[in-house]
């Protein structure tokens, strides 16, 4: 299979997203997803309506939204809208919840909540009323384009999360990390729910969430995304660990980093207090092993070719710095058409 490569944009103003989305699609990404945080961000369906216009080509969708902030029909009408602007390019990726719900002081729901929420989804989004919280719904104008729905992605990183995706989405997100073990695990796992729906591993459009730095300095590298380290920590075990390949002897650390993670500060750039919280060497870089894909150009393209030879083929990375637009261009002109095929 071909590489594939996306993008997740922070929509820290409206000019400096659409700007990213178009040189994203010009160095050669197919995908640039926006991130989802009301409290904290610009409002994802305006970036999405405003990124729609400005590009031709990329799929373009949340990653990801949550089933707490909107009504399904909501956000059904929402997603087909942005699906008729951009000429069927809309993609929807939605998970549990993360800054979205910790800011507004609520909590993620279960599973359950999750399965229930994109099914009434799918429904609407093929034009049929459906059943949501014991009451029906409906968005009867969507069945004007239910020939083209839109695809719907679940963002997971632990074992049951996965397997509901492989049984329910049309594709996954897995946030579980890049390592082999890892990959082969969370391939594992989403077979096995495909394989609940009648569906196999190749019937599911899956991707690798990966942090990404590219430079000379390794060490500046990874001090530069430490904040992503430290929201990863956060969110890939905040539940539980078990099942997740945590080493012993990083379990107590990890628990420590969720503790103090301050939501308020949700990918905040630079020193922040999140970053701050990444201060044993030992976990930084554990955490830039499993979850990083981090040096010089050579090095990301080794590190591509290495994941890709473990299964995992897909590729959607952050990579919240500084020098946005230099990352993106060094991406897509020096890494990307290295280990595309």
């Amino acid at each position: 299979m071909k590489a594939r490569f996306g993008l997740i944009e922070v929509p820290r103003s409206i000019a400096s997203t659409i700007e990213n989305a178009k040189l994203a699609e010009s160095v050669g990404f197919d995908w640039v997803g926006i991130a989802d945080s009301q409290s904290l961000f610009r409002e994802l369906f305006v970036s999405l309506g405003a990124i729609g216009q400005a590009t031709s080509s990329v799929m373009i969708g949340p990653s990801v939204t949550n089933p707490l902030t909107r009504h399904p029909a909501v956000m059904a009408s929402a997603i087909a809208s942005v699906q008729e602007l951009s000429g069927g390019r809309a993609m929807f990726g939605i998970g549990t919840g993360d800054s979205a719900i910790y800011n507004l002081n609520e909590r993620p729901g279960g599973l359950r909540g999750l399965r229930d929420y994109v099914l009434a989804l799918r429904a609407l989004l093929r034009g049929e009323p459906t059943q949501f919280a014991g009451r029906e719904i409906h968005t009867k104008w969507i069945a004007e384009q239910a020939g083209n729905p839109v695809p719907i992605y679940i963002s997971a990183e632990g074992p049951k999360t996965l397997e509901l995706a492989g049984e329910i989405a049309d594709g996954v997100i897995c946030g579980m990390g890049v390592s082999p073990e890892v990959v082969k695990l969370t391939l594992e796992h989403i077979a096995i729910g495909a394989g609940r729906a009648g569906k196999t591993l190749d019937d599911i459009d899956v991707w690798t969430l990966a942090r990404v730095n590219v430079g000379a300095d390794r060490g500046a590298l990874v001090n530069e995304i430490r904040m992503e380290l430290a929201s990863t920590a956060h969110h890939a075990f905040r539940f539980t660990q078990a099942g997740k390949l945590v080493p012993p002897q990083f379990a107590a650390a990890i628990q420590r980093v969720q503790a103090g993670y301050r939501p308020a500060h949700h990918e905040d750039l630079g020193q922040s207090p999140n970053a701050g919280l990444m201060d044993d060497p030992e976990l930084l870089d554990y955490m830039t092993d499993r979850f990083a894909i981090v040096g010089t150009a050579d090095d990301c393209v080794a590190r591509i070719q290495s994941i890709r030879a473990s299964g995992m083929r897909q590729f959607l990375f952050t990579g919240f710095v500084d020098e946005r637009a230099a990352l993106i261009k060094t991406l897509g002109r020096s890494v990307f058409p290295r280990c595309r095929n």
